[in-house]
């Protein structure tokens, strides 16, 4: 009984110990990251505009450019970055298991999600809202006339729950046909296992890209649902998620100072910007993470354009994703 006794006393100790600041039995992501001199990023399988990898040129895309920024933001280097490709269905049990830093592949914000699983979604992204895709030959205009029809979703998503109440709720029967993996998913809508795809409307306008004849997919105009999507951490780190948080705002916040990519090269540094050394040293980071981190990718409004915006194949407008001073919806807090 008195050993058991000590033992208490001991775990009481190194319980106590551990929550002291600078403790090592502290240490978070961001002790593992620059341990390892790399961040972990977990993406998409595979989705045009947003994380894709080509052979010989690594990976790109609206999610990969964001894992860039943390990287340069942690380790002065965006380079240093692995990417782990996941499905909808094993992301969250990597980010869980600490496979991941941080998943940035296009995820949910839900409740359930940020509770009942303890992520934190460190911020919205993009801002989407989940629609149906189906062959122009059918000549159908709406999603309405999709009853009896047999429709591709992917299994455990937002998006297989949302169809069913879409059409559960106008009394129209449809079957569907649900797939862990999207490559399997448009693959099958591609050779007509199914007569429609539904999913985020940005996801459906990438896969229409990679379609042997993307001009023959038309994009239905009901929107069914509001999808923002975020980067995901995990619950229990807040300087993980703090930090992770603010990278995302400061991409977001330059885009409204016009502060470039070029300009950041050039060392230019807005007024705008303005942070004392405690909150940078909160953050864990060094002074010069804002300028590293324009310098890599650009200001959102950059990151946008290049990869699924005017000046990409997916030629995506910005509506709602447009900075709220330029009639959207998307602001980030004040930096100063």
């Amino acid at each position: 009984m008195l050993k058991l006794h000590f033992k208490f006393i001991a775990y009481l100790i190194v319980a106590a110990f551990s929550l002291l600041p600078g403790s090592s039995l502290m240490a978070g992501t961001l002790e593992d990251v620059r341990a390892r001199d790399k961040l972990i990023c977990g993406v998409s399988e595979g989705l045009t505009g947003f994380s894709e990898q080509t052979e010989g040129q690594g990976w790109s895309g609206f999610d990969v450019d964001y894992c860039r920024a943390v990287a340069a933001a942690v380790l002065g280097d965006a380079d240093k970055v692995s990417y782990v490709p996941l499905s909808a269905t094993a992301r969250f049990e990597a980010l869980k298991d600490k496979k991941i830093d941080i998943l940035a592949r296009n995820t949910s914000w839900t409740l359930k999600r940020d509770v009942a699983m303890k992520f934190t979604f460190v911020g919205t992204s993009y801002y989407d809202g989940q629609g149906f895709m189906t062959r122009r030959s059918y000549g159908i205009s709406s999603a309405l006339q999709l009853s009896r029809a047999s429709i591709c979703v992917l299994e455990g998503t937002t998006s297989e729950l949302n169809a069913a109440r879409y059409f559960e709720s106008r009394s129209l029967s449809v079957q569907f046909l649900k797939f862990k993996e999207r490559g399997a998913m448009v693959k099958a809508y591609n050779v007509e296992k199914c007569d429609a795809l539904s999913a985020d409307r940005s996801g459906l306008a990438s896969d229409r890209v990679g379609l042997s004849q993307p001009d023959e997919h038309v994009l239905l105009p009901e929107v069914i649902s509001k999808e923002p999507l975020g980067p995901v951490v995990r619950q229990e780190d807040l300087q993980w998620s703090d930090l992770t948080r603010w990278v995302l705002f400061l991409l977001i916040n330059a885009e409204e100072w016009k502060w470039t990519q070029d300009a950041a090269l050039e060392g230019r540094i807005p007024d705008s910007l303005s942070l004392s050394e405690d909150v940078t040293a909160a953050l864990g980071l060094r002074s010069d993470w804002p300028i590293n981190v324009i310098g890599a990718v650009g200001h959102y409004g950059e990151i946008f354009e290049r990869n699924i915006g005017r000046d990409s194949p997916l030629e995506l407008t910005r509506g709602v994703n447009a900075l709220w001073s330029g009639g959207g919806i998307l602001f980030a807090p004040p930096m100063r």
